[in-house]
């Protein structure tokens, strides 16, 4: 009796797992696209930097929207106020507590597609990097990208990629220097986002400095 019981679990626990086949490279590239190429989104973010260097941790948090093509709003909570927001030209960083705005080419600074800038235009990933399966877990599915024009500011980006969903909801860029930023997000949701959370006015009486054309 035992060994027909063992024989009946075996061959459902087979079934199941043959109903969620492992997926390839193509299907989870093929899912991502599906999923991302033109869509608006939402998401809360956690934040840790690991500066290799001088061996420091720096960690934040807050709420992020995307929009294709390049469009972003990080509104940073902790460990301070501060915005970052592109329509896919211009580039603004307001930092509230300083009362200053950094105002620069958006082009230019995103154009490694780092910093989970590939989110808001999912074409940057076939594009710019040679991708390899590293692992597939139950769950999860893991990336790696690595760049096809060298960037001293990238060497890596790891993504997790949600089986079911095709949600990417960890990103982990490594740059030539050791250094790691992880960021994850939660909560994340499709929806159409109003274009002017993407723009952005200088408020009247705060400093606005124009960033390095030469940057990023």
């Amino acid at each position: 009796m035992a060994a027909a019981i063992f024989m009946v679990v075996f061959f459902i626990g087979s079934a199941l797992a043959d109903s969620n086949p492992a997926p390839n490279l193509e299907t989870v590239l093929a899912g991502i696209e599906k999923r991302y190429s033109g869509k608006d989104f939402t998401a809360d973010f956690f934040q840790t930097s690991l500066l290799a260097a001088i061996d420091i941790t720096e960690t934040a948090n807050g709420t992020a929207s995307f929009s294709h093509p390049g469009k972003m709003r990080w509104e940073y909570q902790e460990p301070e106020r501060q915005e970052i927001i592109t329509n896919g030209t211009t580039l603004w960083i307001y930092r509230i507590e300083e009362n200053q705005v950094v105002q620069g080419d958006a082009v230019s600074f995103f154009k490694s597609g780092g910093g989970g800038a590939f989110l808001s235009d999912i074409t940057l990933i076939r594009a710019g990097y040679e991708i390899t399966l590293d692992r597939v877990e139950r769950d999860f599915v893991f990336l790696v990208l690595v760049p096809k024009t060298k960037n001293p500011e990238i060497s890596t980006i790891g993504i997790r990629v949600l089986r079911t969903t095709f949600d990417i909801d960890r990103v982990e860029t490594t740059n030539i220097y050791g250094d790691t930023t992880i960021l994850e997000f939660k909560d994340i949701d499709f929806h159409t986002i109003d274009r002017s959370l993407f723009e952005f006015a200088v408020p009247q009486g705060t400093d606005l400095l124009f960033m390095d054309p030469t940057a990023g």
